[in-house]
């Protein structure tokens, strides 16, 4: 397929590096139209140099090969992502002065606009109206996911991840091409738990972890795509991750499943276990608390002034990975486990998740370091695949959702 991808000046520009190379992987012929703006978040080489193709902003750059006509009435497909407030307003007025814009009136393909901007800049009414006009034309425009944005903030507006938008630009061309997508999933019954865990320490404070969710988010999502009817065990996500499920829950192409939301490892434990029964899969993606306090007070622990903190007793929590992977709730069920990791003076990131892959049992143990802005809270992951005895069966990094492709690719092989 021929496609033309438009690439705008926001910050979320570098998301279409990673959809441009999505979109190689899968086969199509790419050609990158960035505006002069695009250009100040990712330099020209790199579009080029995963394309295989040159990349301009200006009509004036192959006058006799009339590109700005040519490029619109031989492309099959055109997406723009992210496409910026300031864009779509143009579009809308039908003004052509740069390539894309040219482009864009001259194409007679379906066009794919993907949407980044802050949330008060999408919820204005001359935006709510730009997309209107647009889609009115006949222009599909993918509504924003919902998450953190530019700095601090989070709502809708952020880019959809390069995978979803993939997904449904291709299918406006060829509904089949969803089928790029693999359907290895499809008939099975998957359960995910994301998340931390919190144990209470009294009714306003909790020992709790740093992971926000995205991982095993990401992972329902895949599991999804491929077909699986998905249970997702929500363990105190982060709010923009919490965000995210919200406005993706029964979406096209997005995250389909049903979601129970928990606090504590007692009731993770029993919403796996409960909805485990049936599944063809269960991946403990969570960071489940390892202990809790052995007792929890109704009311507040007061400080005394001049008086130290008094000790808290801490029982041990059961290993909820150890437990499926003996039991097997399902005798041909799979158990996938997470084992966030650092290094220390008896051992490497490797050598403890070898440690945990024999002690746990599990099929799968996916080995991630954490810590110093790695694994938690972050975008992308990089893990080790182990199995039941420790040896090292694959290796994945990237996006999370590339992560979880990767996990989703190993267990795949597990499955009868």
């Amino acid at each position: 397929m021929r496609i033309l991808l438009g690439v705008t000046g926001g910050i979320a520009a570098y998301k279409a590096v990673l959809l441009l190379r999505l979109l190689r992987e899968q086969g199509h012929a790419v050609r990158v139209i960035p505006t002069r703006s695009a250009l100040e978040f990712v330099g020209a080489p790199t579009f080029e140099a995963l394309s295989g193709e040159p990349v301009s902003t200006e009509v004036f750059d192959d006058v006799p090969g009339v590109q700005h006509v040519a490029l619109g009435k031989g492309a099959d497909l055109v997406i723009v992502a992210p496409a910026t407030a300031d864009f779509m307003a143009r579009a809308v007025a039908g003004l052509a002065d740069d390539l894309l814009t040219t482009t864009l009136l001259a194409a007679r393909c379906p066009v794919v606009l993907a949407p980044a901007m802050h949330t008060e800049m999408w919820d204005h009414a001359a935006t709510r109206s730009n997309v209107a006009t647009l889609r009115e034309r006949g222009v599909h425009v993918i509504e924003p996911a919902s998450g953190r944005l530019t700095g601090v903030d989070t709502g809708p507006g952020r880019l959809p991840e390069p995978e979803d938008i993939a997904r449904e630009a291709l299918s406006l061309v060829d509904p089949s091409s969803v089928g790029a997508v693999p359907q290895d999933l499809a008939g099975r019954r998957v359960v995910v738990s994301a998340g931390g865990t919190r144990e209470p320490i009294d009714p306003v404070r909790f020992i709790g972890n740093r992971s926000s969710g995205r991982q095993g988010v990401a992972l329902a999502q895949a599991a999804a795509a491929r077909g699986a009817d998905v249970t997702l065990v929500a363990a105190n996500l982060a709010q923009d991750v919490t965000d995210q499920v919200d406005a993706a829950r029964g979406a096209a192409g997005r995250l389909a499943c049903s979601v129970v939301s928990v606090e504590s490892t007692a009731e993770l434990r029993s919403a796996v276990r409960a909805a485990g029964t049936e599944a063809d899969v269960v991946v403990m993606a969570a960071a489940v608390a390892d202990f809790r306090p052995a007792a929890t007070p109704d009311a507040k622990i007061k400080k005394v002034p001049g008086h130290g903190p008094a000790p808290i007793e801490l029982v041990e929590n059961p290993d909820i990975l150890a437990e499926l992977a003996h039991e097997r709730l399902r005798s041909d069920q799979v158990v996938v486990g997470f084992a966030a990791e650092t290094g220390d003076a008896s051992g490497s990131v490797l050598d403890h998740g070898r440690t945990k892959a024999r002690r746990k049992g599990a099929d799968l143990i996916a080995v991630n370091a954490v810590g110093s802005g790695r694994g938690f809270g972050t975008d992308s992951n990089e893990v080790t695949l182990l199995d039941g005895a420790g040896d090292v069966v694959g290796h994945a990094s990237g996006t999370k959702r590339e992560v979880a492709d990767a996990v989703w690719d190993a267990v795949v092989k597990l499955l009868p």
